[in-house]
């Protein structure tokens, strides 16, 4: 297949001589031709509007990218290297491109578009990440711990639980359980014996994550031992235009919890040592794998001397590389990682309704840059600033967030539903979690499925049923070919439902022949799920 991909036809840009960038291109917007791709973040604004624009270069909008723009009538765009777009009276712009352009119009809609790019620059490798993350719910101590992690409260949020009856699963231990960034070994002052912790945690039938970054926070023992061995990103202070000399001091990053210096994993070696830790905190704490958060392309400056000369966005897919050693790992940033056995994470979402609104198009969004295996945010927003000063949450909203991703490839909570929620907000979403008991092994095969061709697990309606008017249907997914799923998302009980051609069967019994469209009162313990039986 990927033989006879490569004879279709497809342009490549050629470079400007002397310039280092690429000719802008101006591609012709056909009639009711829409565009979608670029980051996962943005996908709520597609498809793309007129005036809207994107620069790739060291941005990866805090979540999931990949240089790919895939189109309705079967058109894609991809480089290897970040380039710039924009919708402007009806063509397609690109511009700031690093790297040669193929345009190719082999397909005729949006899965042929996603499947030729899919097949020819980023294929499924048949291999799965840990099968836990998708058979049972997912559990993160940062909204009831945020930088507090602490072995009593760990242990404590894992009974509480199985206390109120969900099923154990993976367990993530957030941010703050070492001294300081770089230190690999938790905190004595809040862990007293962590390898009992997670022994413990593995006895309840947990396996265990632990949040880890890139980051070294500067002026420490480690950081002084990982600068004298160049493993470090150095910062440039033009005094003599060699870099061998001018670049002898660690660059120091400004992100969400300070200022740190950064492993530099162009350097085979920072890997290795890097990858040192991490085994060593498997073998000394038995811990099963690693949550590896930031690792956003702008937190790599372009103007930082390194091993190996690279843009910002490698040292983001580099960073990605380092979860291939763990099935169980998780992301939420990356770069042109598509078809990789790596779990992904939508960016945090806050606790209001318009953030519950970009799940879908944004998971959905996700599958067409070739990142499968993507779990929704936290259940109820991941955004903890969104909870300060909080004395309620809406109850209805963490229900609803909990429903819609029920039938996603992933769910994961955060905030402890029984802690928060009436007796009755409780039971519905205990519901929501019994649902996806139900579809699990339909979401198995497709789990399954996508590893060896990297079709997506959930689709978005214009993918499953290409030219038939749902280009801009945001509100509902297809998991599968099988399953319509169109969750609650926004206040209140009423929905508006698309159904295709078809004879469809409802979660009720009902059955419906499409096309149609449904208006109905969506009841608070309900997701809406529609079968189609022919």
């Amino acid at each position: 297949m990927i033989k006879a991909f490569k004879i279709c036809l497809f342009a490549v840009m050629l470079c400007t001589a002397g310039k280092g960038l690429y000719a802008q291109t101006s591609i012709a917007i056909k009639d009711g031709e829409k565009w979608f791709g670029g980051a996962t973040n943005e996908a709520h604004l597609a498809p793309f509007k007129d005036g809207y624009s994107y620069d790739m270069y060291a941005d990866t909008k805090g979540n999931q990218a990949a240089p790919l723009l895939v189109s309705t009538k079967g058109r894609f765009v991809w480089s290897e290297e970040p380039f710039k777009f924009a919708i402007a009276n009806n063509k397609l712009l690109i511009s700031n491109a690093k790297g040669p352009l193929t345009i190719d119009s082999a397909g005729k809609n949006l899965r042929e578009a996603f499947s030729n790019a899919s097949k020819g620059f980023f294929p499924a490798k048949g291999k799965l990440p840990d099968t836990l993350l998708f058979s049972k719910p997912q559990y993160n101590t940062w909204i009831e711990l945020v930088y507090n992690q602490n072995q009593k409260d760990i242990l404590k949020y894992a009974r509480s639980i199985i206390d109120n009856g969900f099923p154990p699963g993976v367990i993530m231990i957030d941010d703050n359980w070492a001294d300081y960034y770089g230190r690999f070994d938790f905190r004595a002052d809040r862990f007293t014996n962590a390898a009992a912790m997670v022994d413990t945690l593995h006895s309840m039938g947990f396996k265990v994550m632990l949040w880890i970054s890139p980051f070294v926070s500067p002026d420490t023992e480690v950081a002084r031992e990982l600068l004298a061995k160049k493993l470090l990103l150095t910062a440039y202070k033009v005094k003599t235009g060699n870099p061998e000399k001018d670049a002898d001091e660690p660059a120091i990053i400004s992100w969400w919890n300070g200022y740190s210096a950064v492993l530099d994993f162009t350097n085979p070696d920072a890997i290795k040592w890097f990858k040192s830790r991490l085994d060593h905190m498997v073998n000394t704490y038995h811990l099963d794998g690693f949550k590896f958060d930031a690792g956003d392309a702008d937190f790599y400056p372009a103007n930082v001397g390194s091993f190996k000369k690279v843009t910002p966005n490698e040292h983001s897919r580099l960073w990605g590389e380092l979860g291939l050693y763990y099935p169980l790992n998780e992301y939420r940033a990356m770069w042109k990682m598509g078809g990789e056995p790596l779990v992904q994470r939508l960016r945090d979402k806050k606790h209001n309704w318009d953030d519950l609104q970009k799940l879908i198009p944004d998971l959905t969004t996700a599958g067409l840059l070739g990142y499968q295996f993507t779990c929704p945010d936290m259940i109820g927003g991941g955004e903890y600033g969104s909870f300060i000063g909080r004395d309620k949450l809406d109850e209805a909203l963490v229900v609803r967030s909990a429903q819609c991703s029920a039938l996603m490839p992933m769910m994961q909570f955060s905030v402890a539903p029984w802690r928060v929620l009436s007796k009755q907000n409780l039971a519905a979403v205990k519901k929501a979690v019994e649902v996806r008991a139900k579809y699990t092994p339909y979401i198995m095969q497709l789990v399954q499925k996508a590893a060896q061709t990297g079709e997506p697990i959930a689709r978005s309606m214009e993918y499953e049923y290409p030219n038939q008017g749902f280009a801009d249907v945001q509100g509902q997914f297809m998991l599968g070919n099988k399953y319509l799923v169109a969750p609650m998302v926004a206040s209140g009980t009423k929905k508006t439902i698309y159904l295709p051609k078809g004879k469809w069967k409802s979660d009720l019994g009902k059955t419906v022949k499409g096309p149609a469209k449904i208006e109905m009162d969506v009841a608070a313990d309900r997701l809406p799920v529609f079968e189609l039986i022919k």
